[in-house]
């Protein structure tokens, strides 16, 4: 009868739908909300017609009026009961439905197992009827046990009980919103009956049976964990939590908020209870311990300076307010170290002023340690760089890589063929995203993959977005030949004409394609010189040659593809040589063992620019020299090693330098150091950081120096996990 009565119910709500929907007049389509995370709002348009908002298919067009998102969820995995199957509905779709509604089921039987546990401990089989009216009894008192169905959310719990008469004031209600009410009510066990908050008060332990319960559960659900409440598992709690503040920049008011406690109740979970922190504390003392754990951490990073070199970074930003900023840091393989925050408006604009400035900061961490200095592309940087060249003779001054190939892929977007695309890309996804309906034919269409993508730059994110259409060039093609793109948008929409014509114009693709093709070897070299994933110097000089030679084989005539080697030419060669990325490419293996017997004079010349300027001592360079000649010809030593030629490709080129490189030790010491080097002084997210705060000079001096040591702390903790 059970399976019979749900039957009749599934029906009759599938042929109400289905007369409702015959009954509708014209839909209006409405936006759906950026705040509705279920994967399943992908794949639904929701639409108003005959005054009802419904949900509706995008892939068989079935309206949906009530059971929420889950049970249209149920209609795409194609799972009976509550739902009509969808039959048009893609194979990838109704798998991820499915695992989102099996990971929905699991959550809810992990919590209904969790409470039957409880409920074992609270409540034993054997317990007397005394004791059950005492366990009533205890519940009636001013904080009593919480429910069972309510002890995994304790971060929703409300601290404060309603007055009744509260209420009452609103007038009637419905029956849901009474028993939602009624059940609101019931779960508010952290509240005396007088309205006083938890928060206000510190009961004895013996007052406290939810903390008996969950102490009680220990030893069935901490397998393997010992929790002592000594002052050493505190302090280890209180810099977690310490870190997370600092790290992801949440002000420091909000441990004043009501959740906090809450938070801790969860953490007491684990088998004690914390006290309670305030503000004061995370300025302070917890605060100290951080810079404390931090300093040690960038101790080990420059233990490893005397071996890797190190490349000092000058990461120059404007602020909100229009101050510009200058971020100090020191890069080697270990990991990026923050220094400090300097305001240089009045520094940038005077060479003599920045020169100061940067040969302060190397001294600071060591002339010996540091391989090159990295700052901005402009004419005071480059004169200032070169100034700081003279003044210390044993390391380099380097022009920031990735701005420099940022500014190619701009000259390149404003080249006249280049830009006539982009200007028809942006109009084909400004009238998409500009526009209700036909951005849900999109997200129908391309299965809810979006067009933009973002990027770090303008320009990568012009090429970026460009790739991204032209992968999703087909479903865009099938977008503007459907029905309702023809039907309810063409005779509207003013513009959907031009954009038709474009998404089926052959010759706009087939020149997306060509722009793709062009840039996609600079697009690469871009992400690869802002990743700290590993050392970029070895790879630099060859990502340029292989963008060159992918725009020669593109364009053919030597009239075509100068044009855009020029603006590579210019871009790289504005101000200085750049021995550093010629002799990373050296001393790559991977690249150098292509051009063994045909290396360019320029390329070797930075090389031995390198020696000399890297190596003081003359007997070491002299001897580098005799090392150079075993790795060109592979004379001697491990270099010959099927092993070692395998490597090339799968060992970092330092570190294989580390492996094989024995038989030439002052040289193998030389390539360490040049190829743990980056080539981007491109700063990390510096959001929610209080850069700018730290240089207002209407704070006492008290408060300026726990800002910095504050922003120390913050930008340190993210650059550690970049």
């Amino acid at each position: 009868m059970r399976c019979r009565s749900g039957l009749w119910c599934v029906t009759k709500m599938a042929s109400s739908e289905a007369e409702a929907e015959a009954a509708a007049g014209p839909e209006v389509v409405l936006p759906i909300s950026a705040q509705k995370h279920d994967p399943a709002w992908k794949h639904c348009m929701m639409v108003r017609s005959a005054g009802r908002v419904r949900l509706k298919c995008i892939y068989c067009q079935k309206h949906f009026l009530g059971g929420g998102i889950h049970r249209f969820k149920e209609h795409l995995a194609r799972r009976p009961g509550n739902a009509c199957c969808c039959l048009n509905v893609p194979r990838e779709v109704q798998e991820t439905m499915l695992n989102s509604l099996n990971a929905v089921a699991a959550k809810k039987k992990r919590k209904q197992s969790l409470a039957d546990d409880i409920r074992r401990i609270t409540h034993p089989a054997a317990t007397s009827a005394p004791q059950v009216d005492a366990v009533v009894a205890e519940m009636e008192s001013p904080i009593h046990m919480i429910p069972l169905n309510e002890v995994l959310d304790l971060g929703s719990m409300p601290l404060e009980e309603r007055p009744p008469e509260t209420r009452e004031m609103k007038g009637v209600t419905s029956n849901k919103r009474k028993k939602k009410m009624a059940v609101r009510h019931a779960s508010t066990p952290l509240a005396h009956q007088n309205q006083q908050p938890l928060l206000s008060t510190r009961p004895a332990p013996q007052t406290q049976p939810f903390n008996q319960a969950v102490m009680a559960l220990e030893p069935a659900t901490t397998q393997g964990r010992h929790f002592d409440p000594t002052s050493s598992n505190k302090d280890q709690v209180y810099m977690a939590i310490g870190k997370f503040l600092y790290d992801a920049g949440v002000p420091l008011e909000a441990v004043n908020s009501v959740y906090f406690q809450p938070m801790l109740e969860a953490v007491a979970s684990a088998g004690w209870r914390p006290e309670a922190f305030s503000y004061h504390d995370f300025r302070g003392c917890i605060l100290k311990k951080s810079l404390e754990e931090v300093t040690a951490q960038l101790e080990f990073y420059k233990g490893s300076w005397t071996r890797t070199g190190c490349t000092l970074l000058a990461d120059e930003w404007t602020t909100d307010k229009g101050r510009t900023l200058i971020n100090l840091s020191v890069y080697c393989p270990e990991g990026t170290m923050f220094l400090k925050s300097v305001n240089a408006t009045d520094i940038v604009v005077s060479p003599d002023a920045l020169y100061e400035l940067l040969k302060n900061a190397v001294e600071e961490v060591g002339e010996k340690n540091v391989i090159q200095v990295i700052t901005n592309n402009s004419e005071i940087h480059a004169v200032a760089g070169r100034r700081l060249g003279e003044t210390f003779p044993t390391l380099f001054w380097s022009p920031c890589t990735f701005q420099c190939i940022d500014e190619m892929l701009e000259g390149f977007s404003k080249v006249r063929a280049i830009n006539e695309i982009i200007c028809n890309a942006k109009a084909i996804t400004g009238f998409i995203y500009n526009n209700a309906l036909a951005f849900n034919l999109m997200k129908r269409h391309l299965h809810g993959k979006d067009l933009l993508v973002p990027a770090e730059t303008r320009a990568a994110m012009n090429f970026v977005t460009l790739k991204n259409m032209y992968n999703l060039k087909e479903a865009l093609q099938s977008m503007v030949s459907s029905d309702e793109w023809m039907h309810h948008l063409l005779p509207k929409k003013p513009g959907v004409i031009e954009v038709s014509n474009l998404v089926g114009s052959l010759q706009f693709w087939s020149s997306c394609a060509a722009v793709v093709r062009i840039t996609e070897p600079l697009m690469h070299l871009l992400k690869l010189v802002s990743s700290n994933k590993r050392p970029s110097m070895g790879y630099v000089y060859a990502g340029l040659y292989q963008a060159k030679a992918a725009i020669k084989k593109e364009l053919v005539r030597k009239s075509d593809y100068m044009t855009y080697w020029d603006i590579i030419d210019w871009r790289w060669d504005k101000h200085v040589p750049r021995p550093l990325h010629l002799a990373g490419f050296f001393l790559n293996p991977l690249f150098f063992d292509g051009v063994r017997g045909d290396v360019s004079n320029e390329i070797f010349s930075g090389m031995l620019d390198c020696i000399e300027r890297l190596v003081s001592d003359v007997k070491i360079q002299d001897k580098i020299q005799k090392e150079l000649n075993i790795y060109r010809s592979e004379a001697a030593g491990d270099f010959r090693r099927q092993m070692a030629i395998r490597a090339r490709r799968t060992l970092p080129p330092a570190e294989w330098w580390y492996t094989y490189g024995g038989a030439c030790p002052n040289l193998t010491r030389l390539a360490v150091r040049i190829l743990s080097q980056t080539c981007s002084a491109k700063g990390y997210d510096r959001r929610h950081i209080s850069f700018e705060e730290i240089h207002d000079q209407r704070m006492n001096l008290f408060e300026r120096q726990r800002m910095h040591h504050l922003t120390f702390v913050q930008y340190n903790l993210r650059l550690q996990h970049r």
